[in-house]
């Protein structure tokens, strides 16, 4: 039985429960959920809330690209790189406004590599954010 390891990626910002960036299995990586949270703020981009904590406002573009640089930190915190990723799940707040913008920042980042992507828009995630994806990557 191979055993896995686990990573935590000092730069990318602090898992919000009791889990790792990412884990090693034999000669893949699997992340964890990763959001558009700033590593050192811990703040989330274009991000405005009420007295409540209700979402006001939020600046989507923004969290996709903060999103796509924290994935970056983790994969190379593992020993890995944004073309050894292989599947790309997507959990997205708002699918009817949000994806078709997704779709057009995410070309930009993948026009030369392409895993495998699955979308799916979902209720809530575990802080107020728009995004957060779920990867798994080929080790180095």
């Amino acid at each position: 039985m191979t055993k896995s390891k686990i990573i935590h990626a000092a730069n990318a910002p602090k898992p919000v429960g009791a889990y790792p960036h990412a884990r090693k299995a034999g000669g893949l990586l699997f992340l964890s959920g990763i959001g558009p949270r700033n590593p050192e703020t811990n703040e989330v981009p274009g991000l405005q809330l009420n007295n409540q904590g209700l979402i006001v406002h939020y600046d989507f573009e923004a969290q996709v690209h903060a999103v796509f640089q924290n994935i970056k930190l983790v994969l190379e915190a593992s020993g890995s790189a944004w073309n050894k990723l292989i599947d790309i799940t997507v959990f997205l707040t708002n699918m009817k406004e949000d994806f078709k913008t997704f779709n057009r920042i995410y070309t930009e980042y993948f026009s030369n590599h392409q895993p495998c992507r699955t979308t799916v828009e979902v209720n809530a995630l575990p802080t107020p954010i728009a995004i957060e994806l779920k990867c798994i990557a080929e080790l180095s």
